[in-house]
C-alpha cells in the first residue's frame, strides 16, 4: 500500500485499504529529487481548530503543501479525510508520527524520506500507531484499577505485541475455591511502635524483631518473616511498621525487552537499597490444583506459580491470569530484588504475602528482576521456614527430568538455565 505522484498530482492505490490505515507518512516537495531532510515540527504548530483526532495519519506533499490522511476520533475510518497541515492542531501527534517514521527509516538505513512510502514502511507505521493506541488504553485501564500511589506506564518499541490476553490486574490476593483467610485476632497497643514498642509490638507477639528502620527500609535477613501492624492495632496509619500494606510507591513501566525475554518492568524513579517495591500477587490455589495447572503451563513454556511454603507446602500463588505488575518482572541470576514473607491481617503462616524489596540502590530506568531460583542464606536460622527456591509447581523435582529453560538475563554470573 503506498502513495505515488504523477507530475503535480498523486494517485491513491488501494484506496479502501488506505482508508483503513491509521498512521503513515510520505513527503516530496515539487521540484525536488524526492530526498528531503525532515523539518523540525516542534516550532511549527498548525492553524485550525480540528484537534479531536485519533492520532494517526497518512502524510504527503502536493505542490509543496503537506497533506495528512486523518482518522477522526469518534468517527469510522470511512470518514477519514485528507487535510493540509495548516488545519491541524496536534503538535504532539505530529512529533510522534515523524519520530516513528525516522525510526523506521533508520532501521532500513535510509537517511532521508523517499519519494513514496513503500508498503513495508507504511505497514510498520500503521501497526505502530494502532499498537500505541491499544497500549495507551491498557495503560489507562491499569491506572484506573490500581489502588497504589505508584503509576504504571506501558511501552513497546520492539515489536507489535499488545497487552497479554486473559490477564486481569488485581491489587490483592484472589482467594481460590475452598480457601479461607483468617483475619488477625489482635493488634498492638503501641503509640510509637518503633521507639516504644509494647511487648515487642506485632513482631514481638510472634517472637520476632521489628523488620524496618525509621525510613521504612527492611533491616532483617531474607528468610526472616515480617510482621506489620494491622487493622486492629492502636497505632496510626503513619506507623513505620506499615510498609507493604501501603502498596507500590514508585512509578514503574511495563516494557517489551529486546532480547526475547518478553515483557519486563523498569523503575522510572531512583530506589534506595532495602526498599519495598511490590508484592507478588495472584490467585491462591491448593498445591493439588497447582500441580494440575503446572502441567498445562509447562506445555505453554511459561509459568507464574509461586509456592507458599513458609511453614508447609499447602498453597500456591498463580499469577498467570490474575496478578499485578509483578506478573511482568523477569528473572536474573544477579537480581536487584529479594523476596520476603509478610504477615499483616492474616495469622495463617501457610498464607504469607510475598513482598519484593530492593537488594541495592536501583537507578531510574533500570529493569527490576528477582532470582526465580533464589537461595536463602543458610546461616540464617529462619531459612528452614522459607523454601530455598522460587518453585515451579508441576515441574518434576528430579534434575534429570526437569524441563530445561534457557536463561537470557545476561549477567556475568548467569547460570545459563532458569530451571
Amino acid at each position: 500500500m503506498f502513495l505515488s505522484w504523477g507530475g503535480n498530482e498523486f494517485q491513491r492505490r488501494g484506496a479502501e485499504q488506505l482508508n483503513a490505515l491509521l498512521p503513515v507518512v510520505v513527503r516530496r516537495a515539487e521540484g525536488t529529487d524526492g530526498c528531503m531532510e525532515e523539518e523540525d515540527l516542534r516550532e511549527r504548530d498548525a492553524g485550525g481548530d480540528q484537534t479531536n483526532m485519533g492520532g494517526a495519519r497518512l502524510w504527503m506533499a502536493l505542490n509543496e503543501e503537506e497533506l495528512y490522511l486523518v482518522k477522526w476520533r469518534g468517527f469510522p475510518e470511512s470518514d477519514n479525510t485528507w487535510e493540509p497541515k495548516r488545519n491541524l492542531k496536534c503538535p504532539k501527534l505530529m512529533k510522534q508520527f515523524h519520530r516513528d517514521l525516522e525510526q523506521e527509516l533508520r532501521r532500513h538505513k535510509r537517511r532521508c524520506t523517499p519519494k513514496r512510502l513503500d508498503k513495508e514502511v507504511a505497514s510498520y507505521l500503521v501497526q505502530k500507531a494502532k499498537l500505541r493506541q491499544i497500549l495507551q488504553r491498557w495503560e489507562a485501564h491499569l491506572n484506573q484499577t490500581r489502588n497504589h500511589p505508584g503509576r504504571i506506564f506501558v511501552l513497546n518499541e520492539v515489536d507489535f505485541e499488545g497487552p497479554p490476553k486473559n490477564f486481569t490486574y488485581i491489587n490483592n490476593y484472589k482467594v481460590g475455591q475452598g480457601i479461607v483467610l483468617d483475619e488477625m485476632a489482635v493488634g498492638c497497643e503501641c503509640k510509637n511502635c518503633l521507639e516504644e514498642p509494647i511487648n515487642g509490638c506485632c513482631p514481638g507477639a510472634s517472637l520476632h524483631r521489628m523488620a524496618y528502620n525509621d525510613k521504612g527500609q527492611v533491616r532483617i535477613r531474607p528468610g526472616q518473616p515480617i510482621y506489620e501492624c494491622n487493622s486492629r492495632c492502636s497505632c496510626s496509619l503513619d506507623c513505620p511498621n506499615r510498609v507493604v500494606q501501603k502498596g507500590i510507591q514508585f512509578d514503574l513501566c511495563i516494557f517489551k525487552t529486546e532480547n526475547g525475554r518478553g515483557w519486563g518492568v523498569r523503575t522510572l524513579q531512583h530506589i534506595k537499597k532495602n526498599t519495598f517495591i511490590m508484592e507478588y500477587v495472584g490467585e491462591i490455589i491448593t498445591t493439588d490444583e497447582a500441580e494440575r495447572r503446572g502441567h498445562v503451563y509447562d506445555r505453554q513454556g511459561s509459568t507464574y506459580l509461586f509456592d507458599l511454603d513458609y511453614v508447609e507446602d499447602v498453597y500456591t500463588v498463580d499469577a498467570a491470569h490474575h496478578g499485578n505488575i509483578s506478573h511482568f518482572v523477569n528473572h536474573s541470576c544477579n537480581p536487584n530484588l529479594q523476596v520476603y514473607n509478610v504477615f499483616i491481617d492474616n495469622i495463617d503462616e501457610r498464607l504469607p504475602r510475598i513482598a519484593l524489596f530492593s537488594t541495592r540502590a536501583i537507578r531510574a530506568g533500570e529493569e527490576l528482576t528477582f532470582d526465580y531460583k533464589m537461595q536463602i542464606d543458610p546461616v540464617d536460622t529462619e531459612s528452614t521456614k522459607m523454601d530455598s527456591s522460587f518453585s515451579l509447581a508441576g515441574l518434576p523435582s528430579s534434575p534429570k527430568k526437569r524441563i530445561r529453560v534457557e536463561c537470557r538475563c545476561g549477567s556475568d554470573s548467569c547460570r545459563k538455565y532458569l530451571f
